[in-house]
């Protein structure tokens, strides 16, 4: 077994944690989003929020398994209130850079094709968003 470094169990961690925070903010984005093209809007924030605890969990689980350690989640870690899609769109565009660094630091390529089904599912969003709303 390879020994990953601690800054990068530290990273994914933190990542863990902001995917479940994001879910929330997305969530409530679509519960307030008004206007043209909102409905669709609606319909994709709902695909992106109802996925990210799952790809949280999957990141989690398998990291932990693969390294044979527990995570040390830390409290402090918020995601960005979100109020337009535009700022939904800016963010999906920082959580991707977040999964593309995370996947430097990361010497599992199962975690990092994890990590891949992640940027997926932010690519998918940020087209509905972008183009279909």
């Amino acid at each position: 077994m390879i020994k990953q470094s601690q800054n990068a169990s530290k990273a994914v961690a933190g990542f863990v944690v902001e995917l479940m925070d994001a879910s929330n903010k997305f969530h409530i984005l679509h519960l307030k989003v008004t206007g043209p093209g909102s409905y669709a809007a609606h319909k994709a924030l709902n695909e992106l929020y109802d996925a990210l605890p799952g790809h949280a969990d999957t990141i989690a689980e398998g990291y932990q398994g693969v390294t044979g350690t527990l995570l040390d989640y830390p409290e402090n870690i918020k995601a960005p209130a979100l109020k337009s899609v535009k700022e939904a769109i800016t963010y999906i565009d920082d959580l991707h850079d977040a999964v593309s660094n995370l996947q430097e630091m990361i010497s599992y390529s199962e975690i990092i094709n994890d990590l891949d089904a992640i940027k997926s599912t932010l690519n998918s969003a940020k087209y509905k968003l972008k183009f279909l709303s």
